[in-house]
């Protein structure tokens, strides 16, 4: 009996290291205006890609602010919350979520505090992650 059960674990770990198991990507952050384009495709599991390239790790409280920043836009998302650029605006930012696409220029966070954190965030992961200019 004991060596049919220490069979069937030992089947169970070998089937579990085959498949391979990817978080989900939390959304995809675009950056458009005056300088370099900036796009941040964010995964769950703690990385983001800088521009298309190869994945780095986000530092582990940038991974809180971008889980945060995911659930916090949903409902944004779901109504496709479009906001159109000022004369006086610098950047616009397009997020793709799960449930949608939002669109703001740089002017909205001052109306709508979860837009100015996602500037933050994408000014922070491109400084710490990316290792390239935020601006």
């Amino acid at each position: 009996m004991r060596a049919s059960y220490l069979a069937a674990v030992l089947l169970c770990a070998g089937l579990a290291g085959c498949f391979n198991v990817q978080s989900a990507d939390l959304f995809l952050l675009t950056r458009t205006g005056e300088g370099q384009r900036l796009t941040l495709l964010v995964n769950d599991s703690g990385t983001v890609s800088c521009n298309g390239g190869a994945t780095k790790t986000l530092p582990d409280p940038q991974l809180l602010v971008a889980r945060d920043l995911a659930n916090t836009l949903d409902g944004d998302a779901k109504t496709r919350l479009h906001i159109p650029a000022p004369e006086n605006s610098v950047f616009s930012y397009t997020i793709r979520l799960q449930d949608g696409t939002i669109s703001f220029p740089d002017t909205a966070g001052a109306h709508h505090p979860e837009l100015a954190q996602a500037e933050q965030f994408a000014l922070g992961a491109a400084q710490q992650a990316c290792r390239i200019s935020g601006r």
